[in-house]
């Protein structure tokens, strides 16, 4: 059985990462995850689906927590992370509403492909104007720096979305709890794969 999808296992390989190239990185799978649940159907869609929601929470969690606000650091650039919060926001609100749905049913698809746009719109507005202006205000090493605390932010945030915990400190606050309760569902929910397989 493959390795559940985690914005971690997109991870770069070879020189020194830094955060810039693990998040595009990871945009890149967040891309591929969309085509394999609208290429799946079943079974094989709600599992392809639960790997797209957990690699969307981790990876948009990290983001919040550690790179928006580096970024803040920067002048100039309050707005651009404002619209980034707000699109990350609404992006949650819909993961979280396609969640208890049939992924088979016309209207998922429909919420899903919409949900794809906004969420690869979201990414291009990253590459855009977040990215370039902390490769260009940044120094080298303390992006390099940040590649493994984004990680590790990752490897201990909530697998669900939960829209209203968009800053840092929402994110540090609430996260932990969300976390183990998000975590203690993904046990439950694969234990349950596993007896119906």
């Amino acid at each position: 059985m493959p390795e559940p999808a985690t914005a971690d296992t997109a991870r770069p390989r070879g020189r020194d990462v830094d955060v810039v190239d693990l998040l595009l990185t990871q945009h890149a799978r967040i891309e591929e995850q969309f085509l394999l649940v609208i290429g799946a159907s079943g079974a094989a869609r709600r599992e392809a689906f639960e790997d797209l929601v957990r690699l969307l929470a981790v990876h948009e969690t990290a983001e919040e927590e550690l790179v928006h606000p580096l970024s803040r650091t920067i002048a100039d650039s309050d707005a651009i992370i404002d619209d980034r919060l707000e699109e990350e926001r609404q992006a949650k609100e819909t993961l979280d509403a396609l969640l208890d749905a049939d992924v088979d049913s016309e209207g998922f698809e429909t919420s899903l492909l919409l949900l794809r746009t906004a969420v690869l719109t979201h990414a291009r507005q990253e590459e855009r104007y977040e990215f370039p202006r902390l490769r260009a205000g940044i120094p080298a090493e303390r992006l390099i720096a940040l590649a493994p605390a984004v990680r590790a932010a990752e490897a201990a945030a909530p697998t669900r979305p939960h829209p209203g915990v968009e800053s840092a400190k929402a994110n540090l606050v609430a996260g932990p709890a969300l976390a183990v309760v998000d975590r203690a569902r993904d046990l439950i929910r694969e234990a349950a794969r596993r007896t119906r397989s």
